[in-house]
């Protein structure tokens, strides 16, 4: 999904700019926002989104306009990151000038419930509760408040995958079935390299870009992140430092290639000079459609463990939908989101034309998940993540402080891969910043 890979290279700047403007001002930056809604149920609503999610839900708009006479639906392509700034300033404003859906991402969603907790429209008054168990499991935390209600319905889900080149696996005598772990994956590297001069993966070892999904994923696997459930800071727990170990061992062994600079881990790719890509469901569209040449020659498996005989399934990142608390038409916007995304005809629309991974789980009873695809030598590949997915996967809480922690960490790794700095001292050290910058306490 090439909308996920271009949000994934530039999210890091949009995070940083929307703290700038308010994420980071103290709570309660949309109180009294509630006040000025009101729960019309008809008349027109507008929808913010970005690129093909955008165009996705347009494709809804006929059919729910047909079944909700008296709604028109008004679909706005805000861009990405634009679209994060415009929220923000809104929440921070009050409420003024939003949309009436909101389209959020999981990196912002509990910054905003946090910063903003009267900005978004309390959903449970109009009925969410009864989809609490449609949605896969680990995405459900993340729409509740502190008020205990819900704010948001999910709607992308992107769980983890290993994508890897099979013909090199078979030419270096690797058989995926043995990669349990990234040990394995690691012990195999040198093999891989010798009879195909692929390195394992890449990374943007000077930190340019805060290429951070690695590192993020392997703690993910772990079922953790940069703070727990309480929102106090993890980034020195055990957690983090075998994830960052982990990243340091690739390196050391040689099979890390630097993907410093524009483009540079595209033309990797597409030169054939990385082995594996750890990325979510959205690649699946997205290797087939920059790699074309490539056909037959990719697969994907479980993700290998971060620690051997650990968790090989994890959610790495997920989007909502929401309804500002100052729409003065609650009611019929909520009725959008409800129609969008919880009837598996409709959302398995939206998946077709947008390739937004669905997070219902009624939408995986549609054939197309258990096809094969071609350029995947026949390999069900939209099955094997459904399957992933059925595991279960914690919650990720990224908190209103997610820009510095991203920061924070995207400091220590590059220290650890240009410096060779020790990676459990400069995780301690960073998470040391970090409650200091925050506030946070440190978990023990």
């Amino acid at each position: 999904m090439s909308h996920r890979l271009s949000r994934r290279q530039i999210l890091h700047l949009a995070t940083a700019s929307a703290a700038g403007f308010g994420l980071t001002a103290c709570g309660g930056g949309g109180s009294g926002a509630g006040s000025a809604g009101a729960d019309g149920d008809s008349g027109p609503i507008t929808v913010w989104s970005w690129t093909t999610a955008a165009e996705a839900l347009r494709g809804v708009v006929p059919s729910f306009e047909r079944d909700n006479p008296g709604i028109k639906v008004d679909v706005q392509d805000l861009g990405n990151p634009a679209i994060w700034d415009k929220i923000t300033v809104g929440l921070a404003a009050g409420g003024k000038g939003l949309g009436d859906v909101l389209h959020i991402g999981v990196d912002y969603l509990p910054g905003y419930m946090e910063k903003f907790p009267q900005g978004l429209a309390d959903l449970s008054k109009l009925g969410a509760d009864k989809h609490k168990d449609a949605f896969v499991e680990g995405l459900w935390p993340t729409v509740i408040g502190k008020d205990r209600a819900v704010h948001a319905l999910p709607w992308e889900v992107n769980p983890l995958g290993l994508f890897y080149r099979s013909d090199y696996f078979e030419k270096a005598d690797v058989d995926p079935a043995s990669i349990t772990s990234w040990d394995d994956l690691i012990a195999a590297g040198p093999k891989i390299r010798a009879a195909t001069g692929a390195q394992l993966i890449g990374l943007d070892k000077p930190g340019t870009t805060q290429d951070m999904d690695f590192f993020q994923n392997l703690m993910q696997l772990q079922g953790a992140f940069y703070f727990d459930h309480e929102g106090k800071v993890t980034l020195a727990s055990p957690e983090a430092i075998q994830a960052l170990t982990v990243i340091k061992r690739i390196n050391d062994a040689g099979l890390m290639a630097d993907t410093a600079g524009t483009g540079t881990g595209k033309r990797l790719l597409s030169q054939g000079k990385l082995a594996t890509a750890p990325y979510p469901a959205w690649a699946i569209e997205y290797l087939a459609t920059k790699f074309p040449a490539q056909s037959g020659k990719w697969r994907v498996m479980q993700p290998p463990a971060a620690v051997p005989g650990g968790k090989r399934s994890a959610i790495v990142n997920s989007t909502y939908l929401t309804v500002s608390a100052t729409s003065p038409r609650r009611k019929a916007a909520w009725r959008f989101i409800e129609y969008a995304l919880t009837k598996p005809a409709e959302i398995n629309r939206m998946f077709a034309s947008g390739g937004v991974f669905p997070a219902l789980k009624a939408a995986y009873e549609d054939p197309k998940f258990s096809a094969p695809n071609p350029f995947y030598g026949g390999q069900k590949v939209l099955r094997s993540f459904v399957d992933s997915l059925a595991s279960g996967s914690d919650a990720t809480n990224f908190t209103g402080d997610y820009s510095r922690a991203l920061k924070l960490a995207s400091d220590a790794q590059s220290q650890v891969l240009v410096k060779g700095a020790d990676p459990a001292e400069a995780l301690k050290a960073a998470a040391k910043q970090l409650a200091q910058q925050t506030g946070r306490q440190q978990a023990a």
